[in-house]
């Protein structure tokens, strides 16, 4: 099993509680995202706590493909946001999606980064050169990411050619680490994820021709003990303060 990040984000007001109020009681919500949203959504949890003080939110990171499989296995998930609709339609196909819960929530693309200081890539051709002996993308059969990135290199005809090169990461921030620390010469990743580090420079951006639409789809768990709650989270995704926090990470509104 692929490990994912555990995160959890709580809200504490500083004054001590007066026991006669009446205040609704504590909520814990764990709410499983794909690697790729875990900025995003570390900035998001303290504005939606700051209106929902009694929620606590926990956070497990990790291949959209890895969690899947966990909540097929029973892992006690209230909301789910996948980097892709193949994984939240098998969800839905085993019934374990609370109806009418689901909705596309944002966009992304697929760029092709280098470490900051290589100047020998300029674009995805140059991915067949004998300067380039390894290429990160993310594992096709569970990482979303290296989905988009097989479906970009095989409409590129690159795919087979450059196959013996590819070093398989477990999630896009494995990949992003590969190209940052050097350890390879280029990888997929999303832009968002590019976006974000320092180290990295994007070198050609994917047509949107080239691969299935980026769409991260959210949905609350039928399995979930706060079902409420979790609608109410999920609500609060498409509420302005919260889409402002996913555009400046970079994604792109599914609505637009």
């Amino acid at each position: 099993m692929v490990a994912t990040f555990l995160i959890v984000v709580g809200c504490s007001q500083g004054t001590p509680p007066n026991p006669s109020a009446t205040s609704p009681e504590s909520v814990e919500l764990t709410v499983s995202a794909a690697a790729s949203l875990q900025d995003a959504m570390k900035a998001i949890a303290p504005l939606y706590t700051q209106e929902q003080a009694h929620v606590i939110i926990t956070y497990n990171f990790g291949s959209s493909g890895s969690l899947q499989q966990q909540i097929e296995q029973g892992a006690p998930v209230d909301v789910f946001l996948s980097a892709a609709p193949k994984q939240m339609n098998a969800l839905q196909e085993k019934d374990l999606l609370l109806t009418d819960t689901r909705k596309d929530l944002l966009k992304n693309s697929i760029v092709l980064v280098t470490p900051k200081d290589k100047t020998d890539i300029s674009n995805f051709k140059g991915l067949t050169t004998d300067k380039v002996s390894k290429i990160a993308i993310g594992n096709p059969e569970s990482v979303p990411a290296g989905q988009y990135g097989k479906e970009v290199l095989t409409s590129l005809n690159l795919y087979k050619p450059i196959q013996s090169k590819l070093v398989f990461a477990k999630d896009v921030r494995q990949v992003l680490s590969y190209v940052e620390t050097g350890n390879v010469e280029a990888g997929l990743v999303y832009a968002t994820d590019a976006n974000v580090s320092d180290n990295v420079k994007i070198v050609a951006t994917a047509s949107e021709t080239s691969h299935a639409p980026i769409i991260y789809p959210v949905a609350v768990l039928k399995e979930s003990k706060n079902p409420d709650s979790a609608k109410e989270f999920v609500q609060f995704l498409s509420t302005e303060p919260a889409q402002a926090v996913f555009e400046e990470y970079g994604f792109s509104l599914a609505s637009d």
